[in-house]
């Protein structure tokens, strides 16, 4: 059985609009990075690749899903490959210095990926509030 927090945050995901998914997206792989960090820091190796994996998976995912009809995918595409190659080096060789490398450039897409939704919505003139989103 789903408990009370489970059902909320799956309900959440299910219910977001697509912008708010790729926000959840970006602050999802920031804490995988964080947590397999934390792992890589405490030589719990399975652990931190289990997590950095997870990172990796969701730059595959931005990846795959980016709309090269727009000028901006085509900028964004080696960005995610600098980003996923750093993650993927970073955790075969256990080496912070390319985690916080890769983390780095996702918190900037993260935050710029914010400043993006509130321009939107002050342009669609719903002012700065917004579901707890963003």
């Amino acid at each position: 059985m789903v408990n009370a927090a489970e059902a909320y945050r799956q309900n959440r995901i299910l219910n977001a609009p697509p912008e708010h998914l790729t926000l959840m997206l970006y602050n999802g792989c920031i804490k995988f990075i964080d947590d397999g960090r934390e792992a890589l820091e405490k030589k719990d190796y399975e652990e931190a690749n289990t997590l950095l994996q997870k990172a990796q998976r969701i730059i595959s995912e931005f990846r795959l899903t980016l709309n090269f009809d727009y000028e901006i995918a085509h900028q964004l595409l080696p960005l995610y490959n600098y980003i996923y190659d750093r993650l993927v080096e970073g955790n075969i060789q256990s080496d912070l210095a390319k985690i916080d490398e890769a983390k780095g450039i996702v918190v900037e897409l993260r935050d710029a990926w914010v400043e993006a939704m509130k321009k939107a919505r002050i342009e669609k003139g719903e002012g700065t509030g917004g579901k707890g989103y963003a």
